[in-house]
């Protein structure tokens, strides 16, 4: 995927790591104690003028939400490459948007390492990218990427970009309504039932990555040989039926949440291949 030359997006929230095991940030009041208990004890005031500073702007950066531990090169790049993506995302959909008559509300998209607090609740990296409604923001550990390349065989910088483009899909559907009707028609019906609309909600935002891809591909050339495959090579891994497959050796379909892979699959390429928000009616008309 042609990537590096794209612009940011201004809306990441960092939240990876912190203040590094064993260090301590201080505020200002806990350098001024600093400083004069070291003075009483006779340290070199020069070294203790070195520790308050150096303290200071640890707290600094931690108060402005700054990453105050350095981090492996791919780890960044990765993050800037989501940063990337999730520009693009905002291109296309505030277009989108426009030729409706609306305006795209641009959601933020949080990196975090091992466990998060978000308006849905505190969540553990282990259940993967997710987006929260009554925040309006998505939720990515970057090493949810790895796992997808070495755990479910669909490595790619562009099975990566589906998978952005598929929570911010889901955006898409806070916005568009889709999202609270799915909810709203799930009480009062059976387990069973309710899964099959969470299906057709995944389903959709599958469809609404590929419309992504399609229309970001057509403005700015993004594609390159092999990156629709990574998309359809992480949409089929990431499957019901595989993922219970792999798991326990068997599937049960009336607990599928998200689809088959065949199923994820299919309505990423119809959004890729048509680029139409129309032609990602999962419901069939039934929203």
């Amino acid at each position: 995927m042609r990537w590096e030359k794209g612009r940011r997006s201004s809306n990441i929230e960092d939240r990876r790591g912190g203040v590094p095991k064993g260090k301590l940030a201080l505020g200002l009041g806990g350098t001024v104690i600093l400083v004069v208990v070291g003075l009483l004890l006779g340290a070199d005031p020069e070294q203790i003028l070195n520790v308050a500073v150096e303290n200071q702007k640890r707290a600094g950066s931690a108060a402005n939400g700054g990453a105050v531990v350095e981090r492996p090169e791919a780890e960044n790049r990765a993050a800037d490459f989501v940063s990337v993506v999730l520009a693009d995302t905002e291109d296309v959909w505030t277009e989108l948007f426009a030729k409706e008559g609306k305006t795209y509300k641009e959601p933020k998209l949080v990196l975090f390492t091992d466990r998060v607090d978000s308006a849905c609740g505190r969540t553990s990296a282990s259940v993967g990218p997710f987006y929260c409604p009554p925040d309006q923001k998505v939720y990515i550990d970057l090493g949810f990427f790895d796992d997808l390349a070495s755990k479910h065989g669909a490595a790619g910088d562009f099975a990566q970009a589906y998978v952005v483009g598929h929570e911010i899909g889901h955006h898409i559907q806070t916005l568009r309504g889709t999202s609270s009707k799915v909810h709203r028609a799930r009480s009062g019906i059976s387990k069973e039932e309710g899964n099959q609309l969470s299906v057709l909600l995944e389903l959709q935002a599958d469809c609404y990555s590929g419309v992504w891809a399609h229309h970001a591909d057509k403005a700015r050339n993004v594609l390159e040989k092999g990156d629709v495959d990574e998309a359809l090579r992480a949409a089929a891994a990431i499957g019901d039926d595989r993922l219970q497959k792999k798991a326990r050796g068997y599937v049960t379909p009336e607990s599928f949440t998200h689809g088959t892979s065949a199923q994820r699959a299919k309505w990423f390429r119809v959004g890729l291949e048509h680029g139409s928000i129309q032609k990602c009616d999962t419901f069939d008309g039934r929203m």
